[in-house]
C-alpha cells in the first residue's frame, strides 16, 4: 500500500523524504511536487526502475524521461558538453523552469530509453524536491499522470491516476504554476527552443544572444531535426505540451544524435 506524507507538517515532511529516498534506492516509484506540476520519479541509474516508471505511465522507450538534479554540480556530471551557453543558462535560471537538452556523458551506466545519447536535465525550484534530490542524486522524473491524461497539480490527482504503482507520495500542496518549463536544445552551435514555456525566448536571448525559436507545426523542419529527443514533449514532471516541435516517427522527449531521429514532473 502506498504511503502518503503531508509535507506541510515538518515531522511528516522529514519522515516522508527519508521514506521516499529509501524507496528510490530500492528502485521503487515516488511522487513529488515540483515548481510546475507533480512528478513521478525513480532512480535514474536503475534500468529496471526506469522501465517501471514508463510502465506505470503507459509509455514506451521512445519517450525517455527527463532527469531532475539537486545541484548544478550534479547536472555537470551527467553532461558531456554544455556548449557555449549552458553554464550561463544554469546560473541565470536554475533552480527554475528551464530544461536543458545536452549530450550525455558516454560513460554513464544508465538506460533512460531511446535517448540517442542525450539527456534532458532540470533543477526544480521546489524545496521538497530539492531535499529529496540531495538525498537520492539524479532522478528520472516524468509528469505524475497516465499517458494522455492531465498532469497532476495535487497529490490527490496523482493518487487517482497512479494508485499503488507508487510507493510514496509527497504532498506539497497544490502546484504553484501549471506552466511547463521551457526546453532548450544545446546540442547545436546555436541554442534552440524545443518547447516554449515559463522562460521566454527574450529572457534566453538576454543571456545567449542568438536563440532559435520553437519549430511550429506547418513550418519546414530543419535538416537536423530534433525528432525523438528526450524532454521535448514533457520535462521533469510536466504535462505533455500541445505545441511541442513537430514529431517524427514518435512523439519526442529528449534530442538524440544530430543526423538521426532523437526526446517531466
Amino acid at each position: 500500500m502506498s504511503r502518503i506524507y503531508d509535507c506541510a507538517d515538518e515531522t511528516a515532511r522529514k519522515d516522508g523524504i527519508a521514506d521516499a529516498a529509501s524507496a528510490v534506492r530500492r528502485g521503487e516509484l515516488v511522487v513529488l511536487p515540483t515548481d510546475t506540476v507533480y512528478g513521478i520519479g525513480t532512480d535514474a541509474f536503475s534500468p529496471k526502475a526506469v522501465a517501471g516508471l514508463l510502465e506505470a505511465k503507459g509509455r514506451g522507450r521512445d519517450m525517455p524521461p527527463p532527469v531532475l538534479v539537486g545541484s548544478m554540480r550534479a547536472a555537470s556530471a551527467l553532461i558531456e558538453d554544455l556548449g557555449n551557453h549552458g553554464r550561463d543558462l544554469m546560473e541565470e535560471f536554475w533552480p527554475g523552469p528551464l530544461t536543458l537538452v545536452c549530450t550525455a556523458t558516454p560513460s554513464l551506466s544508465w538506460d533512460l530509453g531511446d535517448t540517442k545519447g542525450t539527456v534532458a536535465v532540470r533543477m526544480p525550484m521546489d524545496p521538497v524536491a530539492l531535499e529529496l534530490l540531495k538525498e537520492t542524486g539524479p532522478m528520472a522524473v516524468s509528469s505524475a499522470n497516465k499517458s494522455g491524461q492531465a498532469a497532476a497539480t495535487t497529490a490527490e490527482e496523482a493518487i487517482e491516476q497512479l494508485g499503488d504503482d507508487v510507493a510514496v507520495y509527497l504532498d506539497g500542496g497544490e502546484a504553484e504554476s501549471p506552466v511547463a518549463s521551457t526546453i532548450v536544445d544545446l546540442t547545436y552551435a546555436v541554442p534552440r527552443v524545443l518547447r516554449s514555456g515559463a522562460i521566454s525566448i527574450e529572457q534566453l536571448r538576454s543571456v545567449c544572444g542568438t536563440v532559435i525559436g520553437e519549430l511550429r507545426k506547418g513550418r519546414t523542419k530543419p535538416k537536423k531535426a530534433e525528432e525523438g529527443a528526450p524532454g521535448t514533449e514533457e520535462a521533469a514532471g510536466e504535462p505533455e505540451s500541445p505545441e511541442a516541435p513537430e514529431p517524427g516517427p514518435a512523439e519526442p522527449e529528449t534530442p538524440g544524435s544530430r543526423d538521426t531521429d532523437r526526446s517531466e514532473s
